[in-house]
């Protein structure tokens, strides 16, 4: 605030910032204005969070690509384009930027990332393998990771994911263990916690939290029974521990339609639900599209 001078007069200084605010502030008006139901809930531009940009109003979609990896863009309430970007956990808080291709051209569109602190989370695990696994067990997670990979770097261009604020996997769970949390599994730190689990007897119905298909299907080393679907445009859900599997790869499932149960299979301490969503092949917080974030 800027304070007036021992005469009771602003200086020069003073007025030049009260012009510099009342300029930024008209500026973010049209802004603010223009924001829908989709940015509202979802822009929250924290290293693993998500980013919500405007690209105008032109007839046709442009192409948004931010790491290297093409983003997810939509018309938010049949108005303006929008771009949903994840943000990689290891994205340092500052300035990044997008690049957009439409009919004008190409260029770069900035953005903000600001900081946020994750907790850390100490887990005692009685089978070693699970912190220490020998060489055959390396060599399968190594063909496993690779499957994986593969599947979150899925982009089914021209499918408009069913709904992008999505519904909870598991009815009345609690959530447990939040996204990511630094883990140190037998005082051994790993990588942070990629997903959000829910707190749920074993046997517990897991759903679908939008439209997809179902794009790997198996029994993972540290994933243990895992089912990925694919939303569509890199929207990418992956869920874990199940005690069973209720679909099998190429299903197109419909939105809350069954897809496994809940379990305690691969490393886990005991029955829960882990649930990852990525975009663009950014691990995100799921908290961000339940309504569930906590800053």
């Amino acid at each position: 605030m800027p304070t007036a001078s021992a005469d009771g007069r602003f200086g020069r200084r003073d007025a030049l910032r009260l012009a510099l605010a009342a300029l930024a502030w008209s500026a973010a008006g049209p802004a603010r204005a223009q924001e829908g139901f989709i940015t509202r809930k979802l822009n929250i531009p924290v290293p693993g969070g998500v980013a919500v940009l405007g690209l105008g109003d032109a007839p046709e979609a442009p192409e948004v690509a931010y790491l290297g990896r093409r983003a997810l863009v939509v018309r938010e309430e049949g108005r303006r384009w929008i771009a949903v970007l994840g943000i990689p956990l290891s994205v340092k808080p500052g300035r990044q930027s997008a690049r957009v291709r439409d009919a004008a051209g190409e260029r770069e569109l900035e953005f903000v990332v600001r900081a946020k602190t994750y907790a850390a989370q100490h887990i005692t695990l009685k089978n070693r393998r699970q912190v220490h696994p020998d060489p055959d067990d390396l060599a399968r997670i190594e063909r496993e990771l690779d499957l994986q990979n593969a599947a979150y770097r899925s982009y089914r261009a021209g499918v408009i994911p069913s709904n992008l604020v999505l519904d909870r996997p598991v009815d009345g769970a609690r959530l447990s263990s939040p996204f990511g949390l630094r883990r140190f599994f037998n005082g051994e730190e790993r990588n942070p916690h990629s997903g959000l689990d829910f707190a749920a007897p074993a046997g517990t119905l897991v759903k679908a939290p939008a439209a997809g298909v179902v794009t790997l299907v198996g029994e993972l080393f540290f994933n243990g029974k895992t089912v990925f679907l694919d939303h569509g445009q890199g929207l990418v859900s992956m869920f874990c521990h199940l005690s069973a599997i209720d679909v099998k790869q190429g299903d197109e499932v419909p939105r809350g339609a069954p897809i496994g149960k809940v379990g305690a299979t691969g490393r886990a301490t005991g029955p829960h639900l882990h649930w990852n969503v990525s975009l663009n092949d950014a691990r995100v917080d799921p908290a961000i599209f339940i309504g569930a974030f906590r800053p």
